[in-house]
């Protein structure tokens, strides 16, 4: 009778026990297959490369034939005549090559309140290229331009957008020194005009400067603004985030906007995922090893 018991106090005693060590086993698993899924060639590119949150992109991106998705959610408080602006910013971006990265872009939903009054609707969109003209080594910069078209897919006559088509030039430099990655972008905007026929010239600039704590866990800081552009006038802002990354596929960002002159936003805040949807070249791959 007493072995009964004692083989009875043990059974409860594991069975007590057991989601703890389900859990630690299955936590264990999970790092064993992320840091499988991490290891790539010393000189092989990333297989995402986030642009987002800030507003400069880097000069370099993922890895060729992946399709990397882009979204969050938006907002910005106490801007210029607005009292809160939201969106939910998408991005496609697509590796052709080493060189070459196609994106397109969508700000759909968008919304606005104005006085009291809440307008929501479809926003714009962008098409672009960017092309790497030199690649980042130990001993120099990634340098690339890159080209951006606005249509204006968003609902004008509601506020939601200008009804314009804008150009962006852009040019991207980046460099990593002693784990830290600097991205500066310089950008001439040639953009429609909505008090007069033609277009209106303006400039931007935005340094950002990233930098991973450990393994997963990353923090980005970033000063941006623009001048003046017809109606809408110039403003500088500061932008702070922190990103977590689960594996090679999937990174999370969140964090705040602050307004630093009269004429921006006094605040905003943002989250949002980078996700490595596809890898459209890995059958090519593995037939031609």
């Amino acid at each position: 009778m007493e072995d009964v018991r004692l083989y009875a106090t043990r059974i409860s005693r594991f069975l007590a026990w057991a989601p703890a060590l389900f859990l630690v086993g299955a936590l264990g698993g999970f790092a064993a297959t992320v840091q499988a899924q991490d290891q790539r060639a010393p000189d092989e590119p990333d297989f995402i490369v986030p642009s987002r949150p800030t507003v400069s992109n880097p000069a370099e991106f993922q890895k060729p034939g992946v399709l990397q998705l882009e979204g969050g959610y938006n907002a910005n408080c106490q801007g210029p005549g607005i009292h809160l602006q939201q969106d939910m910013p998408l991005a496609l971006r697509f590796a052709v090559n080493r060189r070459l990265l196609l994106e397109f872009d969508g700000d759909s939903p968008s919304s606005q309140t104005v006085a009291g009054m809440r307008t929501t609707g479809s926003g714009d969109s962008q098409l672009g290229i960017q092309i790497v003209l030199q690649h980042e080594k130990v001993s120099r910069l990634g340098f690339s331009l890159a080209y951006y078209i606005k249509l204006p897919t968003a609902e004008s006559t509601r506020g939601l957008g200008t009804g314009r088509v804008d150009h962006d030039f852009i040019a991207l430099v980046s460099k990593k020194i002693r784990g830290t990655t600097v991205d500066f972008n310089a950008t001439f905007l040639f953009s429609g005009r909505t008090t007069d026929n033609g277009h209106a010239s303006s400039g931007q600039a935005a340094l950002a400067v990233s930098h991973n704590v450990t393994r997963r866990v990353g923090f980005q800081g970033e000063f941006s603004g623009y001048s003046r552009n017809d109606a809408q006038p110039g403003a500088m802002l500061a932008l702070g985030a922190v990103t977590y990354r689960i594996n090679r596929r999937l990174v999370f960002d969140s964090g705040l906007r602050l307004g630093l002159t009269h004429d921006a936003p006094r605040s905003g805040l943002f989250a949002g995922l980078t996700l490595g949807v596809a890898d459209l070249y890995k059958h090519h791959h593995t037939k031609s090893n």
